[in-house]
Parts: C-alpha cells; sequence; structure tokens
C-alpha cells in the first residue's frame, strides 16, 4: 500500500490534517509523527507552527509545493494549517472535495450552532468562505438544518429515544462494516438472545420509569431485525409495548430491511404491535449489482415485499439506496431512483458507499478511485433533483470515514413523514437508551456532556456476560442524578 509520513512540527494538529490528508488520499496508509522531516519518505507532508505563522509543505508524487499564513489575533491556527493543506491538496491532486476541510460526522450541527451565533447567512458565509464547502453542499446543509430544527423544537430534557439491536443478517453484504452475525453460522444463538434482550428490555424500562423519562421514539435495527421469527419478533415488540409509556411516542420504526427476509407473517406481527414506520432496503434494483454486492434478493422480491407491506396497512414505509456500489453507473442509479419514486414510499434514504477497512470490498482491495467518486457525485446530484421533484425534502444528514467522493448520507421524506430517530440520534441532544448486542447507550439530555455505555459486541458475549451488562445501567441513574 501506497504510504505518506505527515511532520508535525511544534503543533498537535494531527487528528483533523490526518483525517483531511485521507479525504484526498484514501487508498494511502498515513504515518503521523511528532516531529522535523527526517528524509526518510519520498512522499511527505510538514505541517509547521510558530508564534506569529502556521505552514504546511507537501511533497507528494510530482509535486511539491510550501504555503505560509501569518497568524491574526483571534486565528484558529488548526483550522488555517488545514486550509493551507486544502489548497494545496487541491492543487496537487485536481480534486476538490464538496465538504471542504469539514471532515467531521455531523456538519448539520455545525451549521446549526453557527446559526444560533449569528444567522443562517451567517452560518453560509462560514461555509462557504472560510471551511471551503461547495454552494450546492451548502445549500444541502441549510435546508436540512431547517427541517431538523422544526423536529427537535418538540423534544424535552426528559425526553429519550430507544433502540434496540438485532445483530443477525441472512448473509454479509460486501460493503457492511457492522457488527452483524451470518444466521448460518448463529442460527442457535437466536433464541437465547431474544430472551435476554427481552429481559434487558424491562430493566431498561423500569430505570426509564424511575427516573420519569419520556419515550419519544423507538428504532429496531441491527443487522437485520426480521431474521428474527415472527413469534420472537412479535415477543420483543410486545415486550417494549407492555413495558414502557408509549403515550407520547412519536415513532416506533423497525428496519425490516432485507425482502429475503419479510414475511407477511412478520408485517402482521409488526403491525399488532402498532409499529408504525419500517424500512425496506433496496439499495438498488440492478440485479447484477444485488449479487455483486451479496444480497440474496431480486428487484422483483423489492416490489413484491412492498406491495405486501402495503397491504398489510404500513403507510409509512422508508427505501434506502446506496450511491457508489461497485458495478454501478450514474444510469443505472437513475433507473433505481425512478423505479423507487415511483412506488412513492413516505421517506428515502440516499446513502454513499463508505470503504470502511472492515468491510469484505475493502479487504478484497477495492480501491476508492477518482472515476468511481465522480459518478457517485452525479448520482447525489440526479437523487437532489429528482427528489425535490417529487416533493421530498431532506430533513437528516450525516457523513463517514472513507466515503466514496467524500460525499454523505441523506435523508429525504414528504412533508411530515421524517424518521425522528435519525435526527435525534444525528444532533445528540436527546439521550437514547439503547438495548441489543453492540448498543450504545448516549446520555445527553439536552446537555453539551455526553456519557456512553456500551453493550457486548458480540451476541455470544452478550448471551454470556448478560449480568455484568445489566449491571453497567447503573450509570443511566447515576447520569440523572447529577442534574437533578
Amino acid at each position: 500500500m501506497l504510504k505518506i509520513k505527515i511532520f508535525y512540527e511544534n503543533n498537535d494538529f494531527n487528528y483533523e490534517i490526518d483525517k483531511l490528508t485521507g479525504v484526498f488520499f484514501p487508498n494511502y496508509r498515513l504515518e503521523s509523527i511528532k516531529g522535523s522531516y527526517d528524509g526518510s519518505e519520498p512522499s511527505f507532508i510538514v505541517v509547521s507552527r510558530t508564534d506569529g505563522s502556521v505552514s504546511v509543505r507537501v511533497c507528494v508524487n510530482d509535486f511539491c509545493e510550501e504555503s505560509e499564513k501569518q497568524l491574526d489575533p483571534g486565528d484558529d491556527a488548526e483550522l488555517e494549517a488545514a486550509l493551507l493543506l486544502f489548497s494545496l491538496l487541491t492543487k496537487a491532486t485536481g480534486v476538490t472535495p464538496p465538504w471542504g476541510v469539514l471532515t467531521g460526522v455531523r456538519p448539520i450541527k455545525l451549521f446549526r450552532r453557527l446559526t444560533q451565533e449569528g444567522g443562517q447567512e451567517y452560518a453560509v458565509r462560514r461555509f462557504t468562505d472560510v471551511f471551503r464547502v461547495s454552494p450546492e453542499k451548502t445549500a444541502l446543509a441549510a435546508e436540512t438544518e431547517k427541517n431538523e430544527g422544526e423536529i427537535l423544537k418538540k423534544t424535552t430534557p426528559l425526553s429519550f429515544s430507544l433502540y434496540i439491536s438485532v445483530p443477525f443478517c441472512p448473509s454479509r453484504c460486501s460493503y457492511c462494516s457492522f457488527v452483524s452475525a451470518s444466521t448460518e453460522r448463529t442460527k442457535h444463538l437466536i433464541e437465547p438472545y431474544t430472551q435476554l434482550l427481552c429481559r434487558e428490555l424491562e430493566a431498561t424500562a423500569d430505570i426509564a420509569s424511575r427516573l420519569g423519562l419520556r419515550l419519544e421514539s423507538v428504532y429496531m435495527g441491527g443487522g437485520t431485525p426480521t431474521t428474527l421469527d415472527a413469534d420472537q419478533l412479535s415477543r420483543v415488540l410486545r415486550t417494549v409495548r407492555r413495558r414502557f409509556d408509549m403515550s407520547g411516542c412519536r415513532e416506533f420504526t423497525v428496519e425490516a430491511g432485507r425482502p429475503d427476509t419479510i414475511t407477511s407473517q412478520k408485517l402482521l406481527a409488526m403491525k399488532s404491535a402498532a409499529v408504525d414506520r419500517i424500512s425496506i432496503n433496496p439499495q438498488t434494483l440492478n440485479d447484477e449489482v444485488l449479487k455483486l454486492v451479496g444480497r440474496r434478493h431480486t428487484a422483483a422480491d423489492i416490489f413484491d415485499c412492498f406491495a405486501e407491506a402495503r397491504e398489510c396497512g404500513f403507510d409509512h414505509i422508508n427505501m434506502d439506496l446506496i450511491a457508489g456500489l461497485p458495478g454501478d453507473t450514474s444510469s443505472g442509479f437513475e433507473k433505481t431512483l425512478d423505479g423507487i419514486t415511483d412506488l412513492s414510499p413516505e421517506s428515502i434514504t440516499i446513502h454513499t458507499l463508505s470503504m470502511k477497512r472492515a468491510s469484505r470490498l475493502t479487504q478484497e482491495g477495492l480501491m476508492i478511485n477518482r472515476q468511481e467518486a465522480e459518478e457517485a457525485a452525479k448520482m447525489l446530484s440526479y437523487a437532489d433533483k429528482k427528489l425535490h421533484a417529487c416533493g421530498y425534502a431532506p430533513y437528516y444528514l450525516y457523513r463517514q470515514s472513507r466515503m466514496v467522493g467524500n460525499l454523505e448520507n441523506t435523508g429525504w421524506s414528504k412533508p411530515g413523514k421524517e424518521g425522528y430517530y435519525n435526527v435525534f440520534i444525528m444532533d445528540e441532544t436527546q439521550t437514547i437508551l439503547a438495548c441489543g448486542a453492540g448498543a450504545v447507550t448516549k446520555l445527553s439530555a439536552g446537555m453539551s456532556e455526553i456519557e456512553r455505555i456500551f453493550n457486548y459486541k458480540y451476541p455470544y458475549e452478550y448471551i454470556d456476560r448478560f449480568d455484568e451488562l445489566i449491571a453497567r445501567k447503573e450509570g443511566i441513574e447515576r447520569f440523572y442524578d447529577k442534574f437533578r
């Protein structure tokens, strides 16, 4: 693998600088070194700071150039170094990342904070003029923040959402990096897991009741929750309805996900438990691409499953698509999106392929290259125009590392059909109580301080160490005791 050494002289800017360099060189191994350039590598970056200036030197491939910025009082030296690096790497590679120097997961939180500081025009100027975000992505951020804000107005410090993890899938998709276990290998764990998950939900409900917390949304994800059979699924959902106060719950979502796991019995089990939002996730309607990424269903299965869900009475269906899948093209993606919008689901989430290191695609050596990045950008541009034209609006957005084209994931919905949980988890101002293997409780209560309680990652750990996991939940009450 190609390598770039990054030397940091008299500064600790390595976190943001490393991430920004990775945007331009996603297939390179980056090595951070505190100290001066030692002449050991032909490809290197040097970031230097003095009392009155910052400078950046980039020598990569046939490009070698240096730039310096004199610091004025109040300047953010780390940001100025990042801006110098951005300009040099744009010149060196011919690539201009659409999100500029922003590398974080939650650009909408930043846009909201800037709006609160100086109004929307101020936030727009900061994004475009300072952070070098493209006008198109800035406009997307502004619209998304406005729609998110309407949802967040109704939440309170005692509000919380419930996340339920089912870490099983019928097979592992090649792009997936989540902790999920194939049912071919772990089928024997599903029933004991279900029993303990119900027990954890009961314990969590008791804590929420003692603290006087108000449940606003429930999201059952994974993995693929519909790998549970109809009886197991029903038991989990009934436990939620029986043990939690649902009187203030605005949304109950089950990520049904893969059509090869959805049956009429499972749909009816969800409906009888008053689940009011489900996801049916095609990713693409191209059968060849589905095979390439390890999905064991066809486009026809998607349409059949969607029709069956409508027949069962579901009037809020979300569908996920992925831009930049191996073997897909911008024209293929357009056909997929046209086919999905013809179904008129209430919400559509457009993800961009993220080449996580734990995914099979990355382990098999697939690289992020410029052509795929340009194709993915075309896909998202088409989605923006198409979805607006069909009456959808963006209501939440987040980014991941190693995304093709350094792009974004965006949730689109028809008016009044936003996914509340998606907004709450991205904004991080509402507590998320999480149950199941790999789940992470995030304690916020509207405070700037966030505490996390981690469940064991793998189903066998969850089962074997369940009592220890339950004991960790005492941290929920300790957290709220601080604010009483």
